[in-house]
């Protein structure tokens, strides 16, 4: 009877269970004790679709449809109704009968989303003491569950139901950490099971730690250590959270049972091998996750507001951290994850609808498993690091190193020298809050993705308006006379004090813009791999972008001032297309600019171009708009010209 064997499983762990709940913590930890007993002992109740224990079954109805209950009376979240969907799928598989494996993925699934939506302490603060829980058990649990935990002590002879068997391993099998956690800190109405809510948190995990251990045997320690220091992708992947929250069942189904029982043979009795938290990358894979998931049930309730901003949140504090990383070591799925969910958002705000929506976020999820793999992988290695650095540096310092070589050239070409201090200032002011920023993201503050769009985004913006309006400038002074019209009748009065205060803002946006950038990227990779190879990589970036800028600034001496300035215009006219599509995608990500995807369009992030139909547009419009101030400044530079002969 199900009474009698949860009696007797909470009995043992009543001699030593207990702890202080609060209201709403304990309403979800009785909810998922439920979920948690269901999916252990349904098995017991129905075997290929018959009832083979009438009173076992009759709970199981009973406590999935508590369970649905508790959830109904739950505080309104965007979460709840795909909770109140998932208790009630439940409640009626167990009603029709359905196979215990099934049952159990639901009941643990729904679980979990539980508790995720609804937290409650999961995990202790810091490794439990495997040691502490030895002696704690042999003072409260020894005398009803027996000296080795095999349920015969002396107090549990009479007891009914008697004390379960801790050595029993299939049944451990399919208790969590966290599990164990609950019945020693809750224990259960109606049974024997009472609650001790005397012994402090760390005892409770340190019992927990040490029941849990006793169906594996020591003598697979050895084995489980070696499996753990040769497996960097397991140890990555067991943190604390799964350390307490997931069966050694689940984690046979991924490793084996011969490999599974080693690893928790060595674990449960060493938890201060695990890491007390998860990696940062996966961590905010997972937030990605999450906030992915209360996306969709915001918008199966019709609250398509709710739904986008949390879309958008998903992408910016879950995934916009990782990027970096991850392009470092897989562009393409970097690519691919990020224009999957961009038309997430695109998709919520076209009203598509919600079986597409859940289709295209369980995509999501298959993509985040891989970047998970990816981002789990040992260390990058010298070549990698080498290449990611180089690379980074060299495509980024390339667009703010023409546009600054440019300025300087223009100067040197006007016999204005006395105005480069202003242009060396900006370049400069730029470099140190660059290293400011370096700063504030690695010690004080995360920048945030919000934050890093928006700076990319209007720093491009601001640079590409500048650039159409030099660009056009000079091309109309690619004529020799009209250059030296100018310079006779203007330049002296206009590089004045306020157009030094203009190169000087020029050079700080165009180069911080770039400096920004690969601060973010470098300080994903930096401690992915070696850190000399990063150093090295940035090191030849650096030394190619001062050969680069050598070599324009020797060749733009000996051009002609016609053909510099017709050079030098076309440069600059590039580069403003190429900065306003970075703009227009930037802001695009940040959630400030609607996306129309253009299917089957190329994306070649090195010249701003990107398969939407807004940032096409603009770098269209950019490109028509400086063509057409080309084509307007060429004939007043020759009306002016005609004047002039004549």
């Amino acid at each position: 009877m199900r009474a009698r064997f949860l009696s007797a499983f909470l009995l043992c762990a009543a001699c030593l269970f207990a702890g202080p709940t609060y209201a709403n913590d304990q309403s979800v930890a009785t909810t998922w004790r439920l979920l948690d007993y269901i999916a252990v002992d349904y098995p017991e109740a129905v075997q290929n679709g018959a009832i083979v224990n009438q009173a076992e079954y009759d709970e199981m109805l009973e406590f999935s449809a508590t369970a649905a209950s508790s959830i109904d009376a739950m505080p309104a979240t965007p979460a709840l109704p795909e909770l109140q969907r998932s208790a009630s799928e439940l409640r009626q598989a167990v009603q029709a009968k359905t196979a215990p494996a099934d049952i159990a993925v639901k009941a643990r699934s729904l679980a979990a989303s539980l508790v995720q939506h609804y937290p409650i302490p999961l995990r202790p603060g810091r490794p439990p003491d495997y040691a502490r829980g030895k002696v704690l058990y042999g003072q409260l649990c020894a005398s009803c569950h027996g000296a080795n935990g095999a349920g015969d002590g002396p107090a549990g002879v009479n007891a009914d139901p008697p004390p379960i068997a801790f050595t029993d391993q299939a049944r451990a099998n399919e208790r969590s950490l966290f599990a164990l956690y609950q019945v020693i800190r809750q224990g259960l109405e109606g049974t024997s099971m009472a609650s001790y809510s005397s012994l402090p948190e760390e005892d409770v995990w340190a019992l927990a730690t040490y029941v849990g251990a006793i169906a594996y045997p020591e003598t697979r320690e050895a084995a489980g250590r070696e499996l753990l220091a040769n497996d960097a992708k397991l140890r990555a992947k067991l943190d604390m959270d799964l350390y307490v929250g997931a069966t050694p069942a689940a984690l046979a189904r991924e490793l084996g049972q011969p490999q599974a029982e080693a690893v928790v043979s060595f674990v449960r009795r060493h938890p201060e091998a695990v890491q007390t938290q998860a990696p940062k990358n996966q961590a905010t894979l997972t937030v990605a996750r999450d906030l992915l998931k209360q996306s969709i049930a915001a918008y199966r309730s019709g609250d398509a507001a709710k739904a986008q901003d949390l879309a958008l949140a998903a992408y910016l504090d879950g995934f916009e951290p990782v990027e970096p990383l991850l392009s470092a070591r897989d562009n393409a799925l970097m690519v691919q994850i990020e224009a999957a969910m961009a038309r997430v958002r695109t998709g919520i705000a076209r009203n598509v609808g919600v079986e597409d929506m859940e289709a295209q976020v369980r995509a999501l999820d298959e993509l985040f498993a891989k970047a998970e793999d990816t981002l789990a992988g040992n260390e990058a290695s010298f070549v990698s690091g080498f290449v990611a650095a180089f690379t980074i540096l060299l495509r980024e310092g390339l667009e703010a190193l023409l546009i600054v070589v440019a300025m300087i050239a223009l100067l040197r070409k006007a016999d204005r020298a006395e105005m480069l201090p202003w242009v060396h200032a900006g370049w400069s002011s730029a470099l140190l809050a660059g290293l400011v920023t370096w700063m504030i993201a690695t010690w004080a503050i995360t920048i945030s993705g919000a934050t890093r769009e928006l700076t990319e985004g209007f720093g491009s913006l601001i640079a590409a308006i500048v650039l159409v309006w030099v660009g056009i400038w000079m091309h109309g002074k690619s004529h020799a006379d009209a250059w030296q019209q100018y310079v006779r009748q203007k330049l002296g009065h206009a590089l004045s004090k306020k157009s030094g205060w203009f190169l000087l803002g020029l050079a700080f946006v165009v180069v911080y813009r770039e400096v920004f950038e690969t601060i973010l990227f470098f300080a994903a990779i930096w401690n992915q791999g070696s850190k000399g190879s990063v150093m090295a990589g940035g090191g030849a970036a650096a030394i190619a972008l001062v050969a680069v800028g050598w070599a324009m600034m020797r060749y733009s001496r000996r051009l002609p001032i016609g053909q510099f300035f017709r050079y030098s215009s076309i440069l600059i006219a590039v580069l403003a297309v190429v900065l306003i599509g970075k703009s227009v995608s930037a802001l695009q990500e940040a959630g400030y600019l609607p996306i129309t995807w253009w299917e089957g369009g190329l994306r070649v992030e090195l010249i701003g171009l990107y398969p939407t139909v807004q940032g096409v547009a603009a770098q269209v419009a950019v490109a028509v708009l400086l063509l057409l101030g080309f084509l307007l400044s060429g004939r007043a530079a020759e009306a002016r010209r005609q004047i002039g002969r004549g």
